[in-house]
């Protein structure tokens, strides 16, 4: 007689299932970056108090305003080798797999948080003289022109990194406030949801056959998102990001997970 087990078989699918199901599933990751600058809470607790309106634990006059800027670098032009089919009955849009390079460009932008203003320009590629040129573009508008600060919050990238750029923008147009955000804090910087909106409804699929149509509909986006759009409703504050510091850093005197066992081949 042949003895068996609870089942003759199970199939690969099925144990795929009870794995997913598990509470413990060491296969699956996520990346992060631990907050190593000492002074993230103080540098981020500023751009989390311009959000609400407050600096230095002042409220913000009427004649102030609170600008988010970066760049989205090396956005290609992508002309498919076969013209994309628009989407049927039943059937989404066909968009060739291969295409062409037709070069690619830089698009500077900055996001009024308080109001639904997006103001940006196309450039051949990124750099201190094209933000600088960002932001002439911004401050020759009104309200900006006039007002009396205007606090603009970036990341630390190159072309706006350190006390230099504080001074080199403050020197051209002097009520403006350049605010740095923490190293690797670009999640607090709000011009990168526009970003992840303009990717998701303009950006992609990539079908454009040349940099002059690219740079169009960008601009184009641009309009057409300030006629609709609102302020981002941001719930994130710095009683919030407090929070979250401590429980990572208590996180961090855990005790060390052990070395996890091997299965057997």
């Amino acid at each position: 007689m042949i003895e068996r087990g609870i089942v003759e078989s199970i199939s690969g699918t099925t144990i795929w299932r009870w794995l997913d199901e598990d509470a413990i599933r060491p296969w699956r990751y996520r990346s992060w970056i631990f907050p190593r600058d000492p002074r993230f809470a103080e540098k981020a607790g500023v751009v989390l108090d311009l959000y609400q309106r407050i600096f230095q634990g002042e409220p913000l006059g009427p004649d102030e305003y609170v600008l988010c800027a970066d760049e989205k670098t090396s956005i290609q032009a992508r002309a498919r080798i076969h013209p994309t089919v628009a989407a049927g009955a039943g059937r989404p849009t066909l968009v060739e797999h291969e295409y062409e390079r037709r070069g690619a460009l830089a698009y500077l932008a900055a996001l009024d948080v308080h109001e639904p203003r997006v103001i940006g320009r196309c450039e051949q590629q990124s750099g201190i003289t094209p933000f600088d040129r960002l932001v002439g573009h911004v401050m020759r508008e009104q309200p900006y022109a006039s007002a009396r600060r205007v606090f603009l919050i970036v990341d630390n990238g190159s072309s706006h990194r350190g006390r230099n750029s504080v001074e080199r923008l403050q020197r051209r147009w002097p009520n403006v406030r350049l605010i740095h955000l923490p190293v690797h804090a670009s999640w607090l910087n709000q011009i990168e949801s526009y970003f992840s909106i303009l990717q998701r409804k303009l950006l992609q699929p990539n079908d454009f056959p040349d940099l002059a149509s690219l740079e169009r509909a960008i601009l184009d986006f641009e309009r057409y998102y300030i006629e609709i759009a609102e302020p981002f409703q941001w719930r994130f504050t710095r009683a919030q990001l407090n929070r979250l510091l401590a429980r990572i850093a208590a996180e961090q005197t855990m005790p060390a997970h052990p070395a996890p066992c091997q299965l057997a081949a």
